[in-house]
C-alpha cells in the first residue's frame, strides 16, 4: 500500500509539474503531517475520480468515432432502448466510487478537524508520552501578524518558529478585519476574526523556512500580509528564544497600542517581555482601560457586577 501510494503521489507530481511547471507545488508535497495528510486526501479523492472520468472520455472519444455516419460498418439499431447489465454497470460503479468518497470524507472530516489535539506527529509516530503542544496565539492585525508564545512571555511580528516533531496549537483571532491564516507546507487555511477564536493543530516535520500569509483579502496592505515560518531542532528553537529575549522589547499596552496602527510591509520584531493578559484582552475587545470585555457582557448580571466593582477599586485607588 505504501509503495503504492508513493507511486501514485509520483505521478501525480509528475502530472503537476508538466501542467503547472511555474507554479509552487507545496500543497502536494508539504513538510508538515497534517498537511501531507490532507494532500493524501486530493490524490485519493482524484484517483477514485478519475476511474470514472477517464473511461468516460475515452469511451466517448470512441463512440463518436465508431459511429460516425462515414462508418458503414457500425451496427445500426435505432430501435435499441435498453440493456439491464449496462445499466447495472452505468449505475453501480459511480455508486460504488461514491460511497467510497463519503466514507473518505467521513472518517478524514474527523481526523484532521483542526480543533482536534494530535495524537501523532507523522506517519506511524505517536505524540510522545508526556509532551505538551507548543501554544501560539495568532493576532491577525491591519496588515501585519502578531505572534504570541505565552510558555515563554514572548512575541514576534511577522515571524513564526516552532521545534520539529512537537504538537503547536494555534489559538487564532484578529484585531478588525477577518483574514485567513495559511502555511501552506503546514496545515489548511483556517479564518482569524475579530472578537472570535478559532484553532488549529499542526505539526511541522521538516526543518526549514516556509511562507505563511493571509488568504482573504483584507484591504489595502493585504500584499503584504505575509510572514515567514521557521521549523528549527530543539536547539535552535532554543537559540531563537534567546535572540529574542536579548533583542526584543516590552510589549506593554502603550506598545501595542502604536503595533494595532495600520500599517504595510512591517519588518519582523521581538518582544522579550509581554504584558499579562494582552491575547486574552485583544480578543475581548478590551485592551484600553475601563473597557468591558466581550466575556463579560455575555456573563450578564455578573459580568456587569464585576466590572462595577472594578471601576470602584479603579476610582478608590
Amino acid at each position: 500500500m505504501t509503495v503504492f501510494k508513493t507511486l501514485i503521489k509520483s505521478l501525480a507530481a509528475t502530472a503537476g509539474v508538466a501542467m503547472i511547471s511555474g507554479c509552487d507545488w507545496v500543497v502536494m508535497s508539504p513538510s508538515g503531517d497534517i498537511a501531507a495528510q490532507q494532500a493524501d486526501l486530493i490524490i485519493w479523492a482524484t484517483v477514485l475520480m478519475l476511474i470514472i472520468v477517464v473511461p468516460v472520455i475515452a469511451l466517448t472519444l470512441l463512440f463518436a468515432w465508431r459511429y460516425r455516419a462515414s462508418n458503414k460498418k457500425a451496427t445500426y439499431q435505432p430501435d435499441w432502448d435498453h440493456s439491464t447489465h449496462l445499466e447495472l454497470v452505468i449505475w453501480a460503479a459511480p455508486l460504488a466510487i461514491i460511497i467510497a468518497l463519503g466514507a473518505m470524507t467521513w472518517v478524514s472530516t474527523h481526523q484532521l478537524d483542526p480543533y482536534r489535539p494530535l495524537d501523532r506527529v507523522d506517519e506511524g509516530k505517536p505524540v510522545p508520552a508526556g509532551v505538551e503542544p507548543l501554544i501560539v496565539e495568532v493576532v491577525a492585525m491591519d496588515w501585519k501578524w502578531l505572534f504570541f508564545y505565552p510558555e515563554y512571555d514572548v512575541a514576534a511580528v511577522n515571524e513564526l518558529v516552532a521545534p520539529l516533531d512537537r504538537p503547536i496549537k494555534f489559538k487564532i483571532t484578529a484585531t478588525t478585519m477577518m483574514n485567513s491564516f495559511f502555511i501552506p507546507a503546514l496545515a489548511g487555511q483556517i479564518y482569524a476574526m475579530g472578537g472570535m477564536e478559532t484553532q488549529l493543530h499542526a505539526v511541522i516535520n521538516e526543518e526549514g523556512v516556509y511562507d505563511g500569509f493571509s488568504a482573504n483579502y483584507s484591504g489595502a496592505g493585504f500584499n503584504g500580509m505575509r510572514f515567514k515560518f521557521h521549523g528549527k531542532t530543539d536547539e535552535g528553537f532554543a537559540q531563537w528564544l534567546d535572540t529574542v529575549k536579548n533583542e526584543g522589547t516590552e510589549l506593554s499596552r502603550t506598545a501595542y497600542k502604536e503595533l494595532e496602527k495600520p500599517s504595510q510591509y512591517d519588518p519582523v520584531r521581538y518582544f522579550n517581555t509581554v504584558m499579562p493578559g494582552l491575547y486574552d484582552a485583544i480578543l475581548n475587545r478590551c485592551v484600553d482601560p475601563g473597557t468591558l470585555c466581550m466575556k463579560d457582557m455575555m456573563g450578564g448580571h455578573s459580568g456587569h457586577q464585576d466590572h462595577s466593582q472594578h471601576e470602584a477599586d479603579h476610582h478608590a485607588h
